[in-house]
């Protein structure tokens, strides 16, 4: 806790400026060109970041929105199915649990096909299906030549699936500022 994990995602999706240094995704640099970034990455946040008072499809509707993509009713339920939320379409997301919540978040990021998918806690909140289902973005991500960036305190919900691991303590990557 409190090493940076979660604020080193934040950069690489530029979210946050860093204070100093700096880096890139596929050639593109996270400070000179943030939009280019932007377009290949997509986020899973430790907070659900979803509205409330709006039902989970209407949730996922603005987001597609938001992400300039074009989805079509059919596309929005598949999502929604795929993640075990097809009954709860018309539910306010107030009225969901964390684990929904988490599983409407997880929706949100079938709406796009990135080039990195970045996680942060992703298995926070799931039970063994909904891990199963992050596992599986993992590998459909990977399979289409992607890269997925993913933070937790404990891998062992997603063993065997990274290609190598870093250690972050107080802020220092394997010992590198």
């Amino acid at each position: 806790n409190g090493s940076g994990k979660s604020t080193l995602l934040r950069v690489a999706c530029t979210a946050v400026r860093p204070t100093r240094g700096g880096g890139s995704i596929f050639g593109r640099d996270l400070v000179r060109d943030p939009q280019a970034v932007r377009s290949m990455v997509a986020l899973l946040s430790t907070e659900p970041g979803v509205y409330g008072d709006l039902t989970a499809f209407e949730n996922l509707r603005f987001a597609a929105r938001m992400l300039d993509a074009s989805t079509t009713t059919t596309t929005l339920q598949r999502a929604l199915d795929r993640v075990g939320l097809g009954r709860e379409g018309h539910e306010r997301a107030r009225n969901m649990s964390s684990g929904m919540q988490r599983r409407l978040s997880i929706a949100r990021l079938l709406l796009r096909e990135p080039r990195v998918l970045m996680l942060d806690e992703p298995y926070n909140s799931l039970d063994p299906q909904g891990a199963g289902l992050v596992n599986e973005l993992i590998r459909e991500t990977r399979d289409r030549g992607g890269s997925v960036l993913l933070v937790a305190h404990d891998l062992s919900r997603g063993e065997g699936l990274p290609d190598r691991t870093i250690e972050m303590h107080e802020g220092l990557l394997d010992g590198v500022q």
